[in-house]
């Protein structure tokens, strides 16, 4: 896996404002060893990689370096439409507010 890995993950991080501990206990690991992921000495495995991808809001494939980083209409719409189910109330109002700046729902 190259650096560029932990370069994305540091990068969604700090544009999210959450810390490398908040992270580490959402994905049920240490602190330390996402350092290590963040600074390239250790590669996360394949379920870990999506479980940091899920907590981050993003894909894994945005983790890897194999998509860039930009707004894909046509997938979001297909993962929303896909995750409709699973998606809390709480979650819709933070959709719709990304979306709108104000609760709308």
């Amino acid at each position: 896996m190259s650096k560029e890995f932990g370069e994305r993950l540091l990068s969604l991080l700090q544009r999210q404002g959450t810390t490398q501990k908040e992270l580490a206990k959402r994905i049920n690991t240490t602190e330390a060893t996402l350092s290590r992921y963040i600074s390239g000495d250790r590669e996360p495995k394949a379920n870990v990689v999506a479980n940091i991808a899920t907590a981050l809001h993003t894909t894994s494939d945005y983790l890897l370096g194999i998509e860039q980083d930009g707004f894909d209409y046509p997938k979001v719409e297909r993962l929303l439409a896909r995750n409709s189910a699973n998606i809390t109330v709480e979650q819709k109002r933070a959709l719709i507010n990304a979306l709108f700046g104000e609760d709308q729902y």
